[in-house]
């Protein structure tokens, strides 16, 4: 099957309307016994609406999410159950209301559970990920929640209802995780985001599984950004206090400008990002798979290609840092031009979307010669007849840095401040 096409609807069987499975071949088996003869195939879906979400505690001090002892039992001991259903491309809109165009009334959303993030749903049995992000989002009527990974060494943003819990990391092997445990009965959503980036490797999710509630239909998603860009994108040792060398521990993306930004624009966000990673030349002059190269992937570690069916309404790039990090800088004239090129096939896959450039991180007299750089850049699209691409700086002063030079919190959220203001001046947000 075709990634990043598709859309899969959820039903159940009469008999088995209190204690909800859904995977694709209980759905199949259902449709056929209740007479239904809808198509089927398991869907695609990136990222989610969220708000601005409130920090309940302090970044890393929340503690860390462990699997349960037994796989399908919640950390209460209560047994669950498993869906592994998703949304169509982009997510649902609405939850049914009144169609103008044919005068009547839509039928509300299928319950599903959405995808954040670009996502490879090949497989029916589960949904592989593998950039910064990368996660998903449910609503249920319960009051336990988990999700089974198979997954090692990652770590991830988890929300419930709009607050931060503790920190999840993942263990090999097949493990369930509770997400929410012991809620007041109602509904509630659930989201977790991987902090973890793709250089990594794959995360697998085989299920989102729920203690006697069931499955509602997902928040809607009016926004969409992408973020194309490198390690700062990524979240490198953004948690981290100088001096500290890079680990999994400090790496937070949902902390980044990008991921700040988004949620305070109400935007679903997708990240395609690698830490070292440029548009030309890597980090310390390699040339090997700088991130124009690896960007059509679904996972990051993965040549499968990605369907491009989920569409933003922005791109942002921030790339040029490791190309100018160290000595054998690229010219004038190979930078820009990779830089065009990789603007064009932008146009190419998201032909409606607006596409901002932003100066990457760089000091001095370096920095305006390479804003420069993106300026002309920006200059040729123009001149093609492609006036929906324009350049910014989202830079800020650092007060300290995270591990290896990077930013800290604070200058992710002076950035995030930076660029809302640009794409509320460019789009009207």
């Amino acid at each position: 099957m075709a990634r990043g096409t598709g859309k899969q609807t959820l039903l159940s069987c009469a008999a088995m309307r209190t204690r909800l499975i859904v995977s694709s071949l209980l759905f199949v088996a259902c449709n056929a016994g209740e007479g239904g003869d809808e198509e089927t195939t398991i869907g695609t879906a990136t990222a989610t609406a969220t708000a601005t979400v409130p920090m309940t505690t302090e970044p890393g001090t929340t503690g860390v999410v462990e699997p349960t002892s037994e796989p399908g039992t919640s950390s209460t001991g209560l047994a669950l159950t498993t869906s592994v259903g998703t949304t169509g491309p982009g997510g649902t809109e609405d939850s049914g209301g009144f169609d103008d165009s044919t005068g009547m009334v839509d039928p509300p959303d299928p319950p599903a559970v959405h995808y954040v993030g670009r996502y490879d749903d090949s497989d029916p049995a589960h949904v592989r990920l593998g950039w910064s992000g990368v996660g998903a989002v449910f609503r249920f009527n319960g009051t336990d929640a988990g999700v089974r990974l198979d997954d090692n060494g990652k770590y991830f943003t988890v929300v419930v209802d709009g607050q931060v819990q503790a920190n999840l990391a993942t263990s090999p092997g097949e493990q369930t995780y509770p997400l929410a445990v012991g809620l007041p009965a109602g509904d509630h959503t659930v989201e977790f985001y991987r902090r973890t980036e793709g250089s990594f490797g794959p995360t697998t999710i085989l299920g989102v599984e729920l203690n006697g509630g069931e499955l509602l239909a997902p928040p809607p998603v009016q926004r969409r950004i992408e973020i194309v860009g490198d390690s700062i994108t990524c979240g490198y040792g953004n948690e981290g206090v100088s001096p500290c060398s890079f680990s999994a521990e400090t790496e937070d993306h949902y902390l980044t400008y990008g991921a700040l930004a988004a949620r305070t624009l109400g935007a679903e966000l997708s990240t395609v990002a690698w830490s070292g990673k440029g548009l030309v030349n890597n980090y310390d002059m390699d040339v090997f798979e700088p991130l124009p190269q690896l960007y059509d992937r679904v996972v990051a570690t993965d040549p499968a290609a990605w369907g491009f069916a989920w569409q933003p309404d922005v791109v942002v790039i921030n790339l040029g840092t490791n190309d100018f990090s160290t000595g054998g800088d690229p010219s004038e004239e190979v930078f820009v031009s990779a830089y065009v090129a990789f603007l064009g096939h932008l146009r190419d896959v998201y032909p409606d979307a607006f596409i901002l450039p932003v100066a990457p991180t760089l000091f001095g007299d370096e920095a305006i010669m390479v804003a420069g750089y993106l300026q002309s850049a920006v200059d040729q699209r123009h001149a093609m007849g492609d006036l929906d691409v324009a350049f910014a700086d989202v830079n800020v002063q650092w007060n300290g840095s995270g591990c290896d030079g990077h930013p800290n919190l604070e200058a992710h959220a002076g950035m995030a401040a930076r660029l809302v203001q640009e794409l509320q001046a460019h789009l009207g947000w």
